[in-house]
């Protein structure tokens, strides 16, 4: 799967700038990487290389299981070409790719279809088997091929690197403004309005349940303060969004629930794209729903205060 981002330097090829990194999350510190591989190509072509699926999936043994997502592949894209980039290829990531050697992968995928003039990559990058393309080896590698080899350092934030595994650490807890600090911008997802059994509704606040467009990881269940986007329409709306089971219904279905503040009227089908902005509470039991109900107010009323001076647009 590969293809253009944009329309504009893809013909040339004397300063193509190649970068490799699965880029989950296009994080800052990968963020730091794309503004190195763009100011290195000097108006030459960007490329972006990448893998799917992810190979911790196809290397792993036993009962691995990988998480979600933070950047499914169409959002990658979109992201990518906001950053500059003016291609994307995605290799099918299998084990005899993983089993290549360095000299091997670097003729094939790099020398052949682009003939850079530099790449790339994050500091400890390393690919073919074994891991052994090292960057000093990718350095050796290219001294014969044309291209010379960038290392970017680890980006750092409250003492630690910055990171996808970081990042799903905080929203698995719930920390989604941290999450956002180190993603650059406000982790958030989108999806198609579906009909739900209409009960924020009768308890006084109808919510958008939200079917996803793309598996991505979820934050953990609990009760946001959001911002929501309703396609179509300009701007975005304040909004307390609930991630669970609804326990105290004893629910079974994990369910997606957006109650835009000040709203009315029909979303049903259409797209609603969701930025969180903060972790309120987590999921609770409650033993009345007028219980239920006086927290539900509650939510309301602390996303209004939090989100009254928040941005108007994307974050």
């Amino acid at each position: 799967m590969s293809g253009g981002l944009s329309g504009g330097s893809e013909g040339g090829r004397g300063r193509t700038v190649v970068t490799i990194g699965v880029f989950d999350g296009l994080h800052l510190g990968h963020q730091a990487i794309l503004a190195r591989t763009k100011a290195r190509a000097e108006g030459g072509p960007c490329v972006v290389m990448s893998f799917d699926p992810h190979p911790d999936v196809v290397l792993a043994r036993g009962d691995f299981r990988s998480p979600p997502p933070l950047t499914p592949l169409g959002e990658k894209r979109a992201l990518l070409k906001s950053l500059g980039m003016d291609r994307f290829e995605v290799l099918p990531f299998t084990r005899e790719l993983a089993s290549l050697e360095p000299e091997a992968f670097v003729d094939r995928h790099l020398v052949a279809p682009f003939a850079p003039s530099a790449l790339v990559v994050g500091d400890g990058f390393a690919l073919g088997r074994g891991r052994s393309g090292t960057v000093e080896r990718l350095r050796t590698i290219g001294e014969t091929r044309g291209f010379d080899v960038e290392a970017v350092p680890l980006v750092m934030m409250d003492g630690a690197p910055v990171s996808s595994t970081r990042i799903r650490a905080s929203l698995g807890s719930g920390r989604v403004a941290e999450a956002g600090r180190l993603l650059g911008r406000r982790y958030g997802l989108a999806g198609t309005v579906v009909t739900g059994d209409g009960r924020g509704r009768e308890l006084g606040f109808p919510t958008a349940n939200l079917r996803l467009h793309e598996e991505r990881l979820l934050p953990a269940d609990g009760i946001y303060a959001v911002l929501a986007s309703v396609a179509g329409q300009e701007g975005w709306h304040p909004a307390a969004m609930s991630i669970g089971v609804r326990p105290t219904f004893d629910g079974q279905v994990r369910t997606l629930e957006v109650h835009l503040l000040d709203w009315s009227g029909d979303l049903v089908g259409r797209t609603l794209a969701v930025e969180f902005v903060e972790w309120l509470r987590p999921e609770l039991r409650f033993e009345s729903v007028a219980a239920l109900v006086a927290a539900m107010a509650g939510d309301v009323a602390e996303t209004r205060r939090l989100l009254a001076g928040a941005a108007s647009g994307p974050g």
